[in-house]
C-alpha cells in the first residue's frame, strides 16, 4: 500500500527495475514456501509414534501458518502487478501530457514557419515592397492573426 501511494503521488522517483526487483524476490519466496507448506502437510497428516499429539497440534498449527504465508504472497504478488500496472499508467499520463504541449508548441509553429518561408523569398514584384512599413506591418499582422485563430480554435476544442 505505501508503494502503491508512492507511485501515485511520484511516479518518477519509482524505476520500473525497482518494482520487478520486488516482484522477483516474492516469487523467490513462494518458490520456497511450497515444498515447506508440503512438508509440514506430510507431517501433521501422518500419524506417527515420532509426535506426541501436542506436537502434532504444533505441526499442524505450522501448517496453517505456512498456508497463510503461500497465500499472502500470492496476494502480494497481485498488489505488486497492480502497483506496476499503475505506475506505467502514471508514466504514460506523463508522457501524453508532454506530447500534448509539444503538439500544441508545433501546431502553432508549422503555419508561422511557412508564413515566415514566403516572406523570405526574394520577389521582384510583391504588393508591399512600395510602401516602407507594410512588410513588417503585414508580415506580423497575418502571423498574429494566424496564431489568434488558432488559439481561439483550439480553446473552443478545449485543447488548451
Amino acid at each position: 500500500e505505501v508503494l502503491e501511494n508512492f507511485v501515485v503521488r511520484r511516479p518518477q522517483r519509482i524505476e520500473l527495475k525497482d518494482i520487478q526487483l520486488l516482484r522477483k524476490d516474492l516469487i523467490q519466496l513462494r518458490r520456497f514456501m511450497y515444498p515447506v507448506r508440503d512438508v509440514v502437510h506430510a507431517l501433521s497428516s501422518r500419524s506417527s509414534s515420532y509426535f506426541s499429539d501436542n506436537t502434532l497440534m504444533f505441526i499442524r498449527d505450522t501448517y496453517d501458518h505456512s498456508v497463510q504465508v503461500v497465500e499472502n504472497l500470492d496476494t502480494y504478488r497481485e498488489i505488486l502487478t497492480s502497483v506496476m500496472d499503475l505506475y506505467l499508467s502514471q508514466l504514460s499520463i506523463k508522457m501524453n501530457e508532454v506530447m500534448k504541449v509539444l503538439t500544441i508548441i508545433a501546431t502553432i509553429f508549422i503555419p508561422l514557419t511557412f508564413i515566415a518561408g514566403i516572406y523570405g523569398m526574394n520577389f521582384e514584384q510583391m504588393p508591399e515592397l512600395s510602401w516602407a512599413i507594410s512588410y513588417p506591418v503585414g508580415f506580423y499582422s497575418l502571423i498574429g492573426v494566424v496564431t489568434l485563430v488558432m488559439i481561439i480554435y483550439m480553446k473552443s476544442r478545449r485543447w488548451l
